[in-house]
């Protein structure tokens, strides 16, 4: 039986995460006792969200005045965070606090108090007007040199950052994720709203944060096709009971189990994103395979040379009866190949062995076409 790191490779703040099912926050809702009724089924947790200066308490409190919606109430922020995080070191869920803040000085002040004992989400996700008049929630989007200057505060506290957003805000989503990844960001926690696949993919190809997406993910059919454009992780807020997450839980571990690599991409010439070139050929006829490569700066050269000595000494360096004489150059195990599995089953190499292998072979690739981050052009 695999442990949860072999099975999914996934540690976030230093803790091995158990399962890439995550609950999202939802203000006045999420906080560590809804975290621990379903702590056996997912692997990480967003609590809150949490305002944490004047400026955006006083919008919670307008909000919840409302009616409509419900806030987290209270004086001061930092004794009722540090309940809710102490309540969260009894489980072994990777535990995240998203907060709404409307200055760097705010979130840099939480994070003097608690350390790395959490990740720290910034909340560029709230719509709700009065947050956003606050300067904080989507009011970030529009201001993206704002949420840099968040990042980069946080960051300068040695914590995990992770960047709660909606697609479809900022004037250019692409542009926004690599500022965040010049800026120190570890992980976005995509709201996908109505774009789904198209807007995952080319946030995939536009940096190496580990990807969290959100929105309306019930079913293991759609959960699948996040994990196969790019999600590292989903995650739930409203139908986040504990059988939908159950059921998704037990899906992904044995598909893990049975495949080897939980998230492996479509292939490129269907729909895959850049993780797939992995399972590329060489570079011999007109497919997306060559525009692919161009856009990444990468010549047919240089590409085939990564890919031959990246697998060196490894089982996909050998298959001379394959169509490209190595193993380096095959398909996902979805595609029916008879060369590629008379290949592996004389070497003696099982499926989930093959793309465990193939893994390993996408994450050095991506080392290379991810080697520089981008400059800033937020400050």
């Amino acid at each position: 039986m695999m442990d949860a790191f072999e099975r999914f490779g996934l540690i976030i703040n230093d803790h091995v995460v158990r399962t890439p099912v995550a609950i999202s926050s939802m203000a006045g809702i999420v906080d560590a006792g809804y975290v621990l009724d379903r702590k056996a089924h997912i692997g990480v947790a967003f609590i809150g969200g949490y305002a944490i200066d004047a400026p955006t308490m006083d919008a919670a409190r307008l909000i919840a005045a409302g009616g409509e919606r419900r806030e987290f109430l209270y004086d001061d922020p930092v004794p009722a965070l540090r309940a809710e995080i102490d309540r969260l070191k009894t489980c072994d869920v990777v535990a995240g606090i998203n907060l709404r803040g409307s200055s760097p000085a705010a979130f840099a002040a939480i994070a003097d108090v608690f350390g790395d004992a959490v990740i720290y989400e910034i909340d560029a996700h709230c719509r709700q007007a009065p947050m956003i008049a606050a300067g904080a929630g989507e009011y970030y989007l529009k201001n993206p040199e704002a949420l840099v200057a968040v990042v980069k505060a946080l960051k300068a506290k040695e914590v995990t950052v992770s960047v709660k957003m909606r697609v479809g805000v900022t004037a250019d989503d692409r542009a926004l994720v690599r500022a965040l990844w010049g800026a120190g960001a570890d992980i976005l926690h995509v709201d996908l709203m109505d774009t789904g696949i198209p807007k995952l993919r080319q946030i995939r190809n536009s940096c190496p944060l580990l990807i969290i997406a959100n929105n309306s993910i019930t079913t293991f059919d759609k959960m699948r096709d996040m994990l196969s454009h790019g999600a590292d992780l989903i995650s739930l807020a409203r139908q986040s009971d504990e059988h939908t997450l159950a059921g998704l839980d037990a899906a992904i571990t044995r598909y893990a189990d049975e495949e080897g690599w939980y998230n492996s991409p479509k292939q490129l010439c269907r729909g895959g994103d850049l993780r797939a070139l992995t399972f590329c050929c060489m570079p011999v006829k007109e497919c997306p395979l060559i525009p692919a490569l161009s856009r990444i700066g990468l010549s047919k050269e240089e590409y085939i040379r990564l890919k031959l000595d990246s697998v060196k000494g490894t089982p996909l360096e050998g298959g001379p009866h394959t169509c490209f004489g190595s193993l380096a150059w095959c398909c996902k195990t979805s595609s029916p190949c008879m060369f590629r599995d008379m290949t592996l089953a004389q070497d003696g190499i099982p499926k989930k062995e093959y793309m465990r292998r193939k893994r390993e072979l996408s994450d050095t690739l991506m080392s290379r076409v991810f080697h520089d981050v981008p400059p800033d052009e937020c400050s």
